[in-house]
């Protein structure tokens, strides 16, 4: 950590509580924020690809109570081993 860092952590712990957990926050915030452009976009990628397929017969959709089945059965399962 820099020198600079480390001022300012000393500063902060020096914050009440609630200014701690506010700065904490905020600070975290600033970090998802660029992450979360990242996984935003490959998702908005992934909705349309998937869209795309079952708009051209690549796939196909399962009816909720199919889904819902197969969940409680564990028969979902036997496609992943």
């Amino acid at each position: 950590m820099t020198q600079q860092a480390l001022d300012l952590l000393q500063k902060a712990l020096s914050l009440s509580e609630e200014e701690r957990a506010d700065l904490a926050s905020s600070l975290m915030e600033s970090l998802d924020e660029k992450v979360e452009q990242g996984v935003e976009s490959a998702w908005n990628e992934e909705i349309s690809r998937r869209i795309a397929d079952l708009d051209f017969g690549k796939a196909k959709a399962v009816p909720r109570d199919e889904i819902r089945r197969r969940v409680r059965t564990g028969s979902f399962l036997r496609r992943f081993k």
